[in-house]
């Protein structure tokens, strides 16, 4: 259960926003007032629902100021699941092009240790996951500004390959912005996930590049193909709850009902499918997901799949039951069921358009 202890700062302006030594009833955050301390007694009750009023403002600001920036892109289960489709449509030329430049991967090892045949094609999909993994490998430094979300200086945009030991979270996503309520505006900062796919398959199909750079951009294009289907890693919601953007519904949240428990509305999203780890698992829902549209998926301008993203965010994702602000909104099961078919849409469409990728660029 997600729950929310604001920690002394905040209670310390609202002790003095509110006159209130009773904050926090629940004894849940350690910092926060014991559930025995005694109300204060307000005048009349019009103040006393004035006071609520603005405690509860006070909570949803702190709520979005503290809430962490980014969630993951799809989840691992969703990654895997498009590679498998673009695996499965792959020339079998490519595929060996494509098996040599993986095996140059410093995990490679690890990815076919539990492997007995299909190398080949579990080391596929477990690479698709490699630039979200890491983010939790400590040989790799966080670089960026706000939590590592936001490109910062000259190693923001460079390619290097493998010598690269930063973790560039900035390149997973594109935040086009739009607002429900007029509220100004801030484009995407670059490089982004449109300048680095752009990037990378321009040096898959170089005959100058070094075989290295080729094996690092090529994980990080089965990745950032896939990312750029999710359509809240091309979207940014600004509104009066979100003057600098939702930052793709990482700062909206969401909960089933009865509201127990929280989750981003990005990591809903993320997860629309289901959670998992397991190739098998991978293989065997992928063969479940819908046939891409054949010409849909001969789309190769990846401005053009983002777009796509980010206007099925804005008809799809901020739905109703999503409201305008920081919620939490109560997902019901008619936004599930449209969450989950547009998900396995595009998830299909991405692997689609990855091999696509692959094939012309390594042929």
């Amino acid at each position: 259960m997600v729950v929310y202890c604001f920690q002394r700062w905040i209670n310390r302006m609202a002790l003095s926003f509110f006159g209130s030594a009773n904050l926090v009833r629940s004894g849940l955050c350690p910092n926060g007032p014991s559930n025995t301390a005694s109300r204060h007694r307000l005048g009349d009750h019009n103040d006393r629902a004035m006071h609520r009023r603005q405690m509860k403002t006070l909570l949803f600001i702190a709520l979005a100021v503290l809430a962490p920036i980014r969630a993951a892109a799809w989840g691992d289960l969703e990654h895997m699941m498009v590679a498998a489709i673009a695996y499965d449509r792959l020339t079998p030329e490519v595929r060996e092009k494509v098996a040599a430049l993986l095996r140059l991967n410093p995990q490679y090892a690890s990815w076919v240790a539990d492997v007995s045949g299909q190398e080949a094609l579990i080391a596929f999909l477990r690479a698709s996951r490699w630039p979200d993994d890491i983010k939790s490998d400590r040989s790799y430094k966080q670089d960026g500004e706000q939590g590592g979300n936001r490109p910062s200086g000259e190693t923001a945009a460079r390619n290097i390959g493998y010598a690269d030991q930063l973790m560039h979270k900035y390149w997973h996503f594109v935040d086009l912005p739009f607002s429900p309520d007029n509220t100004a505006l801030v484009d995407p900062p670059v490089p982004n996930a449109r300048t680095q796919i752009a990037l990378f398959r321009t040096v898959l199909t170089s005959t100058a590049a070094s075989r290295d750079l080729k094996s690092y951009d090529l994980v990080w294009l089965i990745h950032l193909v896939a990312d750029v289907h999710q359509p809240l890693h091309a979207t940014s919601r600004f509104d009066k709850a979100h003057l600098t953007g939702d930052d793709g519904g990482n700062r909206v949240f969401v909960c089933s009902t009865p509201c127990l428990k929280q989750e981003k509305l990005h990591s809903f999203w993320d997860h629309a499918l289901g959670v998992s780890t397991d190739t098998a698992v991978a293989l065997e829902k992928a063969t479940h997901l819908p046939m891409a549209d054949p010409q849909l998926a001969s789309i190769i301008d990846e401005s053009v799949w983002i777009r796509e993203s980010f206007e099925a965010a804005q008809t799809h994702v901020y739905a109703s039951p999503i409201g305008v602000g920081v919620g939490p909104y109560e997902v019901t099961d008619n936004y599930s069921a449209a969450a989950q078919e547009l998900a396995a849409q595009r998830i299909a469409l991405a692997g689609a358009r990855l091999a696509n990728l692959l094939n012309d660029a390594l042929k």
